[in-house]
């Protein structure tokens, strides 16, 4: 995702028809149902290969739709620095890549983040998608146990407290990452009002005649 949102960033000339590649492959992806996606390659790599296994066709499916999301969020969060930023980092001569670690990312993550986050969190339960094509994952496998005769309540009790002990250390972590970064950077303004910008040299004045 960061690569394909560094490739949308530049303005090189060169590059021009690979970012218009991964602008049509970040559109189509983001506006396409995951369940559909799944079917669509599904019957796109067994038309090639029926040798691979419906967990690796789900893991390519997966990857391909979060990376697309992931990229867009990332995008959003370096378009947020302000444009003087940029520009002051060309007239320092500093190379895209420089400006790109240097200056944006250190910025950008304080947006980055929070729906980085909450993307991560929900597609964890969109996941619950490829029982649908027949792989063994927690949903389809609750699903198996109800077949058998089990309890419909214990069984998807179960399968609700094992997405919740996944999807609620990964918000914590992202609120604890984004209180850390609000911190610093607060701690950082607090110092830069008590130091100030530095002393202040007055001029002599001169005698008046």
């Amino acid at each position: 995702g960061f690569a394909i949102a560094a490739i949308r960033s530049t303005r090189a000339r060169a590059l021009l028809p690979l970012r218009l590649l991964v602008t049509v492959y970040v559109e189509i992806f983001r506006r396409i149902p995951f369940l559909v996606i799944l079917f669509i390659v599904m019957f796109g790599i067994q038309a090639v290969s029926r040798g691979i296994s419906l967990f690796a066709i789900a893991l390519i499916s997966i990857c391909m739709v979060s990376t697309a999301f992931m990229s867009e969020i990332i995008r959003a969060g370096m378009e947020s620095v302000p444009k003087m930023q940029r520009e002051a980092a060309e007239a320092m001569n500093f190379g895209f890549i420089r400006t790109l670690l240097l200056v944006i990312l250190p910025q950008a993550w304080k947006v980055i983040l929070p729906p980085g986050f909450a993307f991560m969190v929900m597609f964890i339960k969109d996941t619950a998608l490829v029982s649908q094509m027949g792989v063994v994952e927690l949903a389809f496998t609750g699903k198996m146990f109800v077949g058998r005769g089990f309890s419909p309540f214990l069984v998807y009790g179960t399968v609700l407290a094992g997405y919740f002990v996944m999807s609620y250390p990964l918000s914590r972590l992202g609120a604890y990452l984004e209180n850390r970064l609000a911190t610093s950077r607060s701690r950082e303004s607090i110092q830069r009002v008590w130091t100030g910008p530095g002393p202040v040299q007055s001029e002599p004045v001169g005698e008046q005649g």
